[in-house]
């Protein structure tokens, strides 16, 4: 199975580096869609959440509503110009934000309730190493939501490309992925209004 998006780590940090000035203008009208797809984690007030390639932030400001004054919102991304951009947009106030490479975590064991990451698996030049990492910092019953605002079909016809047998976010492929790397998927959407999926951390 390969991962026609992978690419290595300095090639995705030029890639988003060169968009993330115009990054939320392109998308102006994806805050409700990942509002919503936040809801499905359930997060509770207090909990402790990890967005995962947060890109400029378009999720921490419901996450930061979903846990509360108390909980715990941390927001990870590899390209520093991402960081900047979620910065100048305020979203450094629902979150902590970390330069940080998802597959090297700077978090202890568990130390986590939930992760929620938008468009992620197709950046990760190693994904099973990234949900592997995303396992070991969530704690046993802990979530996982793999997000994008629209499913793989609409996607790939925005990109001009045909969806392929192997991309890893077909559930077929998705499946055992996740189970390797210490994930259960409980549930699994691909619309084209949304795509979801969504798994809980083995004990």
């Amino acid at each position: 199975m390969t991962d026609h998006h992978a690419d290595r780590p300095h090639e995705v940090r030029a890639f988003f580096a060169s968009r993330a000035a115009t990054w939320d203008a392109k998308f102006p009208d994806d805050g409700p869609a990942y509002a919503a797809g936040v809801a499905e984690l359930g997060l509770q007030e207090g909990e402790r959440v990890l967005d995962a390639g947060c890109g400029t932030g378009r999720a921490l400001p419901a996450l930061r509503t979903a846990v509360g004054p108390r909980g715990t919102v941390l927001g990870a991304d590899l390209t520093p110009e991402m960081l900047q951009a979620a910065v100048r947009a305020g979203r450094d106030r629902d979150a902590a934000l970390l330069l940080a490479d998802v597959t090297r975590l700077p978090l202890p064991d568990a130390a986590l309730d939930a992760v929620f990451a938008a468009g992620l698996l197709s950046h990760l030049p190693d994904s099973a190493g990234g949900l592997t990492e995303l396992a070991r910092a969530v704690r046993p019953g802990g979530r996982l939501a793999l997000f994008h605002p629209i499913g793989r079909a609409a996607l790939a016809a925005r990109k001009g490309r045909p969806i392929t047998p192997d991309d890893l976010r077909a559930e077929p492929n998705l499946r055992p992925l996740l189970t390797d790397c210490g994930w259960d998927l409980v549930r699994y959407e691909d619309e084209d209004a949304r795509y979801l999926a969504l798994a809980v951390r083995r004990g």
